[in-house]
């Protein structure tokens, strides 16, 4: 017999039946079987998709990013205290978007258009979260069948990861490396304490659903979201992405107490052309010169995702090229010129690998990024998506083009009735038909709580990875400089000379026994910590260049000049790319990279504090040639294949950055030293 879960309801009765409780979300006083928890979650929802009206189950094929009442400054226009955003607007301007259409008041969009799938994308404390959450909850519960609301964000839990939106008071959940970070610490146990921690924080808030993680294995250097990849790596990679999929839903698939993660992007966003993104016109299509490649190296950790029987998973944007790719690609032949979204052979793929949870769209692909079905009207985009394999729309509340798509037939009925069945499945599986509701209280308590702090600094230790050490350099210990002035330098986009300032206080008080300087023209000893950074998200600007010099937000000269006034420098790179490091590594005596690192870790590891065990995740190119692209836009080393195995390729040409010490900067490198006794 199975064991009476916990009820919260703030509308509709508990009834009891053959002495359980249940939720009477029909509110008829008997027991439906969707009501029925002893039921399997697609029993359930069978059940009920049997009794929705088509417009009720429309509504549950988008989701659409939503503001919360905090972010609105009119508190007129809130509701439930001010947790809820009302306000309706004439035309809602998005990045995502170019549709501009009208944008609902959220009450309206759960009780009219039936929406139940919302994205958040500010970074509020917890107890906003769960107050907001649980007040859209309040309204889903009032409506003919109850149907809860599920709230879903981007990965919030790594230092520097992609964020829209934020507000005066925002509490970060807690806040690990990048996910290159985790990937460096070679550790799958890592992984799984990342998961374990930053479960619970979502869980704790409210968040059910997670728009993570990226199991694109990184082949071209210069793409813009491959600071998002666990790295080059494709057995690691795919190891990393099963534990993080248990680890957020659940060891045999999704759990009543999980979130429920979708795996994004598929089949593979790293095989870019010339490290160009599908955000933008320019980059809309994957290729695959390589044979095999995308069998080889871009396949296996969707594999493993659905093997640990991942939730949903999002294709990306692009068109699989078939004029730039060596074709046929394993078991892809048609090549069908459109967006994975509305690919068939691509979702038959997915299909055919085993997934059995639905297919979730990437953000806009009804209008700005609807490459391939340019020509199509909104509702022929919608039904050619949802005929191809397409269960829900991201970012969109465009309910109108659906419910045309359907009503013109540009989609079957019975496409309808297993996209919603999919979706309400999820639902039922996290246990949110019997308990919606958290506890505003404990949400700040979980967020932050110092053991996952303290594991979260453990993985930033483990993340760093010595690459140089010249002459046995480091450990730089108080003994070695005894007598000596060290002087600390960060050159990051955007810093002002107040966090400058903050982060030399926190490394002095953290190392009272160092005398510091902020004159490096009297120094020593030098500390240059640079975070490089080129790139946009939403447009292109030109075919990256990966020099760290004044375009990439690093004043050279001065470097330069550091280097000219000290005895020592010593160099910690937090990497968002493989830049070229042909201009910075010859001037550094030793070189630590980071990978979105905290800064006082990688200081802490160059004074001995620890030794540095990371391991390269990703590989470094020689020299700009190697990344080079000609004038048929053909680039010197295949855009579709790893770091690690590109010169595999290149008749004998270099691919990888190798120091005067003969260390060659390529995945799984990583130096170490002996830790002063003194210090342990």
């Amino acid at each position: 017999m199975q064991q009476q879960p916990p009820l919260s309801s703030r509308v509709k009765d508990i009834i009891e039946v053959d002495g359980l409780r249940f939720r009477d979300l029909d509110g008829d006083g008997q027991l439906t079987p969707y009501e029925d928890w002893r039921l399997s979650p697609a029993e359930r929802a069978a059940d009920l998709v049997a009794r929705m009206s088509p417009q009720e189950k429309i509504g549950l094929m988008v989701i659409t990013s939503r503001p919360m009442g905090i972010s609105q400054h009119d508190k007129t226009l809130t509701s439930h205290d001010g947790a809820l955003d009302e306000q309706y607007l004439p035309v809602k301007v998005d990045p995502h978007t170019s549709a501009r259409l009208p944008f609902e008041g959220t009450s309206e969009m759960i009780e009219d258009l039936h929406i139940r799938h919302f994205i958040m994308r500010e970074e509020p404390t917890g107890a906003r979260i769960a107050t907001w959450v649980n007040a859209m909850n309040e309204v889903a519960e009032g409506t003919r069948w109850g149907i809860p609301v599920i709230v879903a964000a981007n990965s919030k839990n790594e230092t520097g990861g992609f964020k829209m939106g934020g507000t005066a008071e925002d509490q970060p959940f807690t806040q690990w490396p990048g996910t290159l970070g985790l990937a460096a610490t070679g550790s799958l146990e890592v992984i799984e304490s990342f998961a374990a921690h930053s479960r619970a924080e979502w869980r704790g808030t409210g968040l059910r659903k997670g728009y993570m993680y990226m199991a694109d294995v990184l082949t071209d250097p210069r793409w813009f979201r491959g600071q998002g990849t666990l790295g080059e790596d494709p057995q690691f990679v795919a190891d990393a992405i099963g534990t993080l999929v248990r680890g957020f839903q659940g060891a045999d698939g999704l759990e009543r107490d999980g979130v429920a993660l979708t795996v994004k992007h598929f089949p593979g966003g790293g095989a870019r052309e010339n490290g160009t993104d599908p955000h933008y016109a320019e980059g809309r299509f994957n290729i695959y010169p390589t044979a095999g490649s995308l069998e080889e190296y871009h396949l296996p950790p969707f594999q493993a995702a659905i093997d640990a029987r991942v939730s949903s998973i999002m294709p990306y944007y692009a068109i699989p090229s078939a004029e730039k790719s060596h074709t046929p690609q394993g078991r892809l032949t048609e090549f069908e010129q459109v967006g994975f979204g509305f690919n068939a052979e691509v979702l038959r793929l997915l299909r055919q690998m085993g997934h059995r949870g639905y297919i979730n769209s990437d953000s806009g692909v009804l209008s700005k990024m609807a490459w391939g079905v340019e020509e199509l009207t909104t509702a022929e985009r919608v039904g050619k998506g949802v005929m191809a394999g397409t269960d829900m729309f991201a970012d969109t509340n465009d309910i109108a083009s659906v419910r045309e798509a359907y009503l013109h037939g540009h989609f079957t009925a019975e496409r309808l009735d297993e996209a919603a069945t999919l979706l309400l499945t999820e639902l039922f599986a996290l246990g949110l038909f019997e308990d919606p509701y958290v506890d505003v209280e404990a949400a700040d308590r979980v967020v932050q709580n110092p053991e996952a702090v303290a594991a979260a600094q453990d993985a930033h230790r483990r993340s760093v990875v010595l690459a140089k050490n010249h002459d046995d350099l480091l450990p730089l210990s108080p003994t070695a400089l005894q007598g000596k002035r060290v002087y600390l330098e960060l050159f990051a986009t955007g810093t002002t000379v107040r966090q400058l300032d903050a982060l030399r206080r926190r490394i002095a008080d953290e190392h009272p026994d160092i005398d510091f300087t902020t004159d490096y023209r009297g120094a020593d000893v030098a500390i240059v910590l640079l975070r490089p950074f080129i790139g946009s998200y939403f447009e292109y600007v030109g075919i990256g260049d990966l020099s760290i010099d004044d375009h990439s937000d690093v004043d050279i000269a001065k470097v330069r000049d550091i280097r000219e006034h000290v005895d020592t420098l010593v160099v910690g790179l937090n990497a968002l790319f493989p830049w070229l490091l042909d201009g910075v590594e010859p001037l550094a005596d030793a070189l630590l990279v980071g990978f979105e690192t905290d800064y006082g870790v990688m200081v802490d590891a160059i004074l001995g504090e620890f030794a540095p065990t990371g391991k390269l995740p990703i590989t470094f190119p020689i020299s700009a040639a190697a990344i080079a692209v000609d004038e048929q836009g053909r680039c010197a080393s295949p855009n579709d294949v790893p770091g690690y195995a590109k010169e595999q390729h290149m008749d004998g040409r270099p691919y990888v950055y190798e120091d005067a010490n003969g260390n060659r900067y390529q995945l799984g490198h990583g130096l170490t030293y002996e830790v002063p006794a003194t210090a342990q």
